[in-house]
């Protein structure tokens, strides 16, 4: 896996120095929860050791406390002064069981704690979840900022591709909820809101992220399309090989992995008894060999 890094506006509101780091491989190839996907920091500082340093500390633990029970969570931090109120949320993907959205979650602000250093603003989208603050507050606010676009390899003129492409993409714009699946031919397709947007928010922004995918990957073999508040993905063919319904197949992927792992360690402890058990009849021959001998030399032994 490589990283490239580009400097553009994450949102319509704010300007943050922008750094994407972005997978060269299908998404669905087994990717785990904690892999990269964008980062951003605000330009603007605080300075350590004050009231705001301090609620952010207890802004984040929040969140990461609040993702052991729930998939999404904002909270607001009041400061004394209004510069040191905060505003902070968490988004995890929605197939994501509690344990797995926590540990993510507590990564993923571990890591914005580092990369944000001091920052007034931060966001982070992870394979598994999404974390963002800010001393402005940013609930409730569509925002359809392209803030990332990959395109995978190109299918060429795979008719039956493009076709199932359409349909598994529509399919996210009619059905419900923030966490949508799809799935048609050969084709398979994800998308999610932030949890703040109402419904019809939702439906504008992953309509919005949904043409825009198309237009950029619809003739590629996958393709992930991130706005501000929400994205669309999609992959075909042997991409979703591991593909357990929900999607993409990322938690049936790694759960073969850890499975193949698991496998792997059982075998190797299998042969070492065998090759313990072998080299300790050898030693045992080779012992009842030499007494032997050596009574056979001593004409004594009993």
């Amino acid at each position: 896996m490589s990283a490239t890094e580009r400097r553009l506006p994450f949102s319509s509101f704010l300007t943050f120095l922008y750094g994407a780091i972005v997978i060269l491989t299908s998404p669905s190839s087994s990717a785990s929860l904690d892999t990269f996907v964008f980062v951003g920091c605000t330009i603007q500082k605080y300075i350590p050791n004050s009231p705001y340093d301090s609620n952010l500390n207890l802004l984040l633990t929040r969140l990461v406390t609040s993702s052991a029970s729930a998939t999404y969570g904002n909270f607001t931090v009041l400061g004394s002064a209004s510069q040191n109120t905060i505003y902070g949320l968490y988004q995890c993907r929605g197939d994501l069981n509690s344990g797995d959205c926590s540990q993510c979650v507590a990564g993923a602000v571990s890591r914005l704690g580092t990369i944000c250093s001091d920052a007034c603003g931060g966001a982070l989208q992870l394979e598994g979840c999404f974390v963002k603050y800010d001393n402005k507050s940013f609930f409730g606010v569509e925002d359809k900022t392209v803030v990332l676009k990959k395109c995978g390899a190109s299918i060429g003129s795979d008719v039956e591709g493009l076709t199932g492409l359409d349909a598994a993409l529509e399919y996210l714009v009619s059905s419900g909820g923030t966490y949508k699946t799809g799935g048609s031919g050969d084709v398979r397709s994800v998308a999610q809101c932030v949890g703040d947007l109402s419904v019809s928010e939702c439906q504008d922004c992953v309509s919005d992220a949904i043409g825009r995918l198309k237009s950029a990957c619809g003739p590629y073999s996958w393709g992930d399309l991130f706005l501000a508040k929400c994205y669309a993905r999609f992959t075909t063919g042997a991409d979703h090989a591991q593909d357990n319904g929900n999607g993409f197949g990322y938690a049936n992927a790694n759960a073969n992995k850890e499975e193949s792992k698991g496998n792997d360690n059982e075998t190797n402890k299998t042969l070492a008894i065998i090759i313990g058990l072998i080299a300790a009849v050898a030693l045992l021959i080779l012992f009842i060999t030499y007494l032997n001998k050596k009574c056979e030399k001593g004409k004594g032994c009993k």
